[in-house]
């Protein structure tokens, strides 16, 4: 499948078909999206809780409850689904674990280079956090391109996805302690296949998307 097909066959789904699963070779390409995906300086403020199983997804669903209770039959029927959550803080401890960790994966050539990038983040960090005072919504950037790559990503596996920003990330804060480890839930993707009945389907209904004359300009 080209690009533009692949773009155009992935949607929201609406509806999944509970009695269709992810193979366990495709859930560990699913793993392997979410942890390669690029982040600004190679920051990677994120964490992610993967409900697999009924029980999984029950605790899931606690965050669908009450004004958000349209999202719940998704997370339930779903074959997974990944709960995307950000840093809220960054230390000296976590800055120094990511260098390590890049000299350890052979990314420095010399000690002047792993330095520099070193320097590199504290700075951009040190901007968000002093200057700018927006240290954790830069953070959840990070984690929303990590979003998109991932829809793509699994939509190449021909597995169905829909975002959700339509959670209560203050429930699964609380449901799975994210808090207390220096995180907080940013949005929710179910994962799996589309139900026959899906009415969003793209065969039922199509995409709709500004003209490219409106929203690009080539210069």
């Amino acid at each position: 499948m080209d690009i533009k097909e692949l773009l155009n066959w992935r949607y929201s789904t609406k509806e999944f078909d509970p009695n269709k699963k992810i193979s366990d070779e495709d859930f560990a390409k699913v793993k392997e999206l979410l942890r390669m995906s690029p982040s600004s300086t190679n920051i990677q403020p994120w964490h992610f809780i993967i409900a697999s199983t009924d029980e999984g997804k029950k605790r899931m669903a606690k965050g669908t409850q009450g004004f958000f209770a349209f999202n719940e039959a998704k997370v339930l029927n779903a074959s997974h689904v990944v709960l995307f959550c950000s840093r809220i803080d960054t230390d000296e401890e976590y800055m120094k674990h990511l260098l390590e960790l890049e000299d350890n994966d052979g990314r420095f050539p010399n000690e002047e280079i792993k330095q520099r990038v070193f320097g590199a983040r504290n700075t951009f960090t040190d901007i968000h956090k002093n200057q700018l005072n927006d240290l954790q919504h830069w953070m959840e950037k990070q984690v929303y391109l990590n979003a998109g790559s991932f829809l793509l990503g699994v939509a190449a596996l021909g597995i169905d996805s829909c975002a959700m920003e339509g959670i209560d990330a203050k429930v699964l804060d609380q449901e799975f302690g994210l808090t207390d480890k220096g995180f907080t839930a940013v949005m929710a993707i179910a994962i799996g296949y589309r139900a026959e009945s899906d009415f969003n389907a793209t065969d039922k209904t199509p995409k709709s998307r500004l003209p490219e004359e409106e929203v690009i300009t080539v210069v």
